[in-house]
């Protein structure tokens, strides 16, 4: 049996979670005050995902702030900065306009506006 600990990080109680595993199979969880932090430690240990924020470059030089509108695999960050990096957006944006669609199961989002 192996055991994981980390943090919550889904609330500001910031909660110390020990995940007890036999192989890949999750036998129990413990240090959370909620459920929403099991569900947080059960998502990380089976398909952690993250938020990615970066940003893109418009074809007047500038670069421009954007985000994933939705969590993508922690594993495929590398490959959606790819995508994003090949690509440019021409000015004007506003905020929430979005930029490309579907980078594994999200899409790419402005988060600041450029007239």
């Amino acid at each position: 049996m192996t055991e994981r600990n980390m943090t919550c990080i889904i609330c500001p109680m910031g909660c110390s979670i020990t995940v007890k595993m036999e192989g890949r199979n999750i036998t129990e969880i413990s240090g959370n005050t909620c459920k929403r932090g099991a569900a947080y430690a059960e998502a990380e240990i089976s398909h952690p995902e993250r938020t990615l924020t970066t940003t893109m470059r418009c074809t007047d030089g500038r670069m421009l702030s954007v985000k994933t509108d939705r969590p993508i695999p922690k594993a495929r960050m590398l490959d959606c900065m790819q995508l994003i990096n090949g690509h440019t957006v021409t000015p004007p944006v506003s905020i929430g306009d979005i930029l490309m669609d579907d980078a594994f199961g999200s899409n790419i989002v402005a988060t600041q506006a450029l007239p």
